[in-house]
């Protein structure tokens, strides 16, 4: 395993931002926490990197307790904040230099000409920081908290404030980057979960309320209720669809095109039955799928 938290609490004052907060993340695996502002996500994030000490709780990285071995935790965990802090006089190469340096790297000008490559900063290496697009800046970040090759890798919102073309550059790079290293990453884009992360934690007022993989956190039926598409060959009356067992709902798109919710049991097959039975042609039926993003409304409201 590459981290692990038990119990974690942490407290500003009268506000408890983490309660009891415990999870594990293996080795491999990208995992993505999402929540409202102010659920704990930033929080759980510094206290796993040793900025920040939790009020109780174990936080164990590759098997070493953080609260024991900060420093040496450290050389383990990459990590870019979500404001990402740069100095921005200096120059790309000069400021991964200064980077190298505290890690105490070794064939440091190697090591840079790696993280540029893979980074792709060939064409702004000779630039000074402030001279960059938010895009490039973010991949200083992420080069920087690669420089010392850790084996666990912490991003605090990687691609707020890019543009679409940037984001889709940034999350090929973090995909390529999770083949070999643990990749723990906080977002409020639901379409980046879906496209990089193997599961999902939601925190909510401190607490994880929902933890799976992005299938099955999409499955998620708070209300027990699954919608159907249904498309008929002919106008149908739909006082004469809610007749059907297990149906809940109709809801009319145009009088052939109908959206019908019901309980858990798929509704499709009994639908097809009905159709049959009373001589309708069926031209649609497809099941709706939930979107993450309404799941998510739906599980922190």
């Amino acid at each position: 395993m590459s981290v692990f938290v038990e119990s974690v609490t942490k407290i500003y004052g009268s506000q408890r931002a983490l309660d009891r907060v415990s999870f594990t993340i293996n080795s491999g695996e990208i995992v993505g926490i999402l929540g409202p502002n102010g659920a704990g996500k930033s929080t759980m994030m510094k206290i796993i990197t040793g900025f920040l000490h939790p009020d109780a709780g174990a936080v164990l990285v590759n098997g070493v307790d953080i609260g024991e071995n900060s420093l040496d935790i450290r050389r383990h965990i990459g990590y870019l904040p979500e404001n990402n802090p740069l100095y921005t006089d200096l120059y790309v190469k000069e400021y991964l230099e200064y980077a190298a340096g505290l890690y105490s790297v070794k064939s440091v000008r190697s090591r840079i000409k790696e993280m540029i490559g893979m980074t792709g900063l060939e064409r702004e290496q000779h630039k000074k920081i402030g001279a960059l697009s938010k895009g490039y800046r973010q991949r200083v970040g992420i080069a920087q908290a690669l420089i010392h090759d850790p084996s666990v890798l912490i991003l605090d919102e990687p691609t707020s404030g890019l543009d679409p073309t940037q984001i889709v550059e940034i999350r090929q790079l973090i995909r390529h980057i999770s083949t070999e290293k643990t990749v723990m990453l906080s977002t409020h884009i639901m379409q980046e979960v879906e496209a990089l992360c193997d599961r999902i934690m939601i925190l909510n007022h401190g607490k994880i309320i929902a933890t799976d993989s992005t299938a099955n956190i999409k499955n998620l039926a708070i209300t027990g209720n699954q919608s159907i598409l249904v498309e008929f060959e002919e106008s149908i009356n739909p006082d004469k669809l809610s007749e059907i067992h297990g149906v809940t709902g109709i809801q009319p798109v145009s009088d052939q095109i109908f959206i019908i919710t019901g309980g858990q049991d798929d509704l499709r097959p009994i639908i097809f039955r009905y159709a049959v039975a009373n001589q309708l042609t069926i031209l649609t039926l497809n099941k709706q799928e939930s979107s993450l993003e309404n799941v998510f409304l739906e599980i922190t409201r």
